[in-house]
């Protein structure tokens, strides 16, 4: 069965040297998409030289700073058009520790899809800065009271069962940045995909720097609003 990971990447270039070694270790022998928001860090430089050792390794390089929810829907398309069974999505930023592919891929028997939860397990987030972990908690919350996801919903390391869910109901999620997680899960659960979830820890980033800013938190509260309100007037009758 072929088995595509997508790894958005802006400026991680040492993440991503560190990611590809924790690859090598749990031997995962998959195929891996690089999405690069045009990077000037060297991290297309570093990718270039790892296709040619390995031609398992992809990418696509893109002209500009597109949103983490358009870098997925691009990496969808790639996977689907390329016939691919399953995909993994995965950030590159050290939160999202290859050792728990493993542990998605064994959940996914009888469901569609398998996300990580951060609050199932006790202290996951044990070494977050405090106004991260309250902003992550308040997000979950308000998903779950607006748009009655019972899931912890805004993560992105997910393994996707390409044969049961289309394309076209990944890509139903309008957003092209952070809020493209949430939506998907939610409109995938309004049309009754089952989703699974494993409760993982998730160590903070170690090098370089988050990229979410102020108004990415700002944007993301007012459309959680407006998808909530189209939910109210039936919007998503499907």
């Amino acid at each position: 069965m072929k088995t595509l990971i997508i790894v958005p990447t802006l400026n991680e270039k040492e993440n991503i040297k560190l990611f590809i070694k924790k690859i090598k270790i749990e031997k995962l022998k998959f195929d891996i998409l690089f999405i690069d928001d045009n990077s000037v860090d060297g991290s297309q430089k570093l990718i270039k030289q790892l296709r040619k050792k390995n031609n398992h390794i992809h990418y696509i390089f893109r002209p500009k700073k597109m949103g983490i929810g358009s870098a997925h829907k691009d990496g969808l398309k790639w996977c689907y058009k390329k016939k691919y069974n399953f995909v993994i999505t995965i950030d590159v930023d050290g939160t999202h520790e290859p050792k728990f592919i493993k542990l998605l891929i064994n959940n996914l028997k009888n469901n569609d899809i398998v996300i990580t939860n951060r609050f199932i397990k006790k202290n996951s987030l044990k070494d977050w800065p405090i106004n991260r972990i309250f902003l992550t908690y308040l997000r979950y919350i308000l998903v779950k009271v607006f748009l009655s996801v019972p899931y912890d919903s805004s993560g992105a390391f997910r393994y996707i069962n390409c044969k049961n869910i289309p394309l076209k109901d990944l890509l139903l999620a309008k957003d092209n940045g952070y809020s493209f997680f949430w939506e998907s899960i939610f409109l995938l659960n309004r049309k009754k995909f089952k989703i699974s979830e494993v409760g993982i820890p998730m160590p903070y980033r170690q090098v370089g720097n988050s990229h979410m800013k102020h108004k990415d938190i700002y944007s993301a509260f007012f459309y959680l609003l407006w998808v909530f309100v189209k939910k109210i007037f039936g919007k998503y009758n499907f």
